[in-house]
């Protein structure tokens, strides 16, 4: 067993409740740099039809055709771009429910190092059978009576692994933030900006980079409304946990914010909002019939609360974060027949 702490990867930044800023716009655009030619730059889709429907124009940053799907893999990739020599031959551990979890063994394929992941066994098989197909072990858990993050440090110690959270490291973050980097470069000036919130490392970054770039830009976080941790410690003032949530947006089933993310938010966040199961499906057969496009569940939930009417007062451009698109056929089916 390695002796000493567990060793998280790159973490060579500033904690949580020292009053230095984990990420800056400066981490976000050093991110975009490393990741220029190997992460896609993703289209910006628009409709008619939705703009009618919300009042809006909406720009809909389609992250479900970022490589493994989803926009974990921004984030990933950074983090994984950052490790020493010493630490890549030695390997690297996550947790994750499914998009991270592609996205680090991905990562880790793409950056010669291994990967092993920590996943519940009940996360989706389309996503578990991705995770194996970049190579990765699977080590699995039961999501309502283990502690993942208990597990995954435990494995690093014992093997001597880099541990990659899927949202509470600044290089995952700044990673992140880059979706909201080009969508701006691309768009101009938005009014808002819906972005799905689990953990709060897509909102962490994304809000990094709007703030800066679009002064004045509301930042709209939106949660299933099963699983509201993140709206409640807002609220709070401090970190609030839930019990693990039950929704179909099983990739925003976080039960608390992170230690760095929440610091973050709190302050350039401007609202959370609720969305239901049912919302969400409404935005995934919307997105399927009007968009042409598949999302999954955690992907659709800011589509979700543009359709359902949850931005007071909609500015005349809006920005939509579509996080992602790894369903799988009968997954789909069961959830939309």
């Amino acid at each position: 067993m390695t002796e000493g702490p567990t060793r998280t990867a790159g973490s060579d930044r500033p904690e949580a409740g020292t009053g230095a800023p984990a990420v800056t716009f400066d981490d976000v655009r050093d991110a975009a740099r490393r990741l220029a030619g190997v992460a896609h730059r993703t289209p910006v889709l628009r409709s008619r039809t939705l703009d009618a429907r919300t009042g809006t124009q909406a720009f809909l940053k389609c992250e479900n055709f970022q490589r493994v799907g989803a926009f974990k893999f921004r984030g990933a990739y950074h983090a994984l771009s950052r490790l020493t020599p010493e630490e890549r031959a030695r390997g690297v551990v996550a947790y994750s429910s499914g998009n991270h979890a592609q996205a680090v063994a991905l990562a880790a394929r793409e950056c010669g190092t291994r990967a092993v992941i920590v996943m519940p066994e009940d996360a989706p098989r389309a996503k578990r059978d991705a995770t194996a197909g970049y190579g990765a072990e699977i080590v699995t858990y039961d999501r309502y009576t283990q502690d993942r993050v208990a597990i995954g440090r435990r494995i690093a110690q014992e093997r001597g692994l880099a541990l990659v959270p899927p949202y509470d490291h600044p290089h995952v973050i700044a990673g992140q933030g880059t979706a909201a980097l080009e969508l701006i470069e691309e768009t101009g000036p938005l009014g808002a900006l819906l972005v799905p919130v689990g953990g709060g490392g897509l909102m962490a970054g994304c809000a990094t980079a709007a703030t800066a770039l679009v002064p004045g830009i509301r930042m709209i976080g939106v949660e299933p409304e099963a699983g509201d941790d993140t709206r409640r410690s807002l609220a709070a003032g401090h970190r609030v946990a839930v019990p693990v949530p039950r929704t179909i947006a099983d990739g925003q089933a976080a039960d608390t914010p992170g230690e760095l993310t929440f610091p973050i938010n709190q302050r350039l966040v401007d609202s959370v909002v609720l969305v239901t199961d049912d919302e969400i499906r409404t935005a995934m057969a919307f997105a399927f019939e009007r968009l042409k496009i598949v999302v999954e569940p955690s992907g659709a939930t800011a589509l979700a609360a543009l359709l359902a009417g949850r931005l007071a007062a909609p500015p005349a451009r809006t920005g939509v974060l579509v996080s992602g698109g790894n369903i799988g056929l009968e997954r789909f089916r069961e959830l939309l027949g």
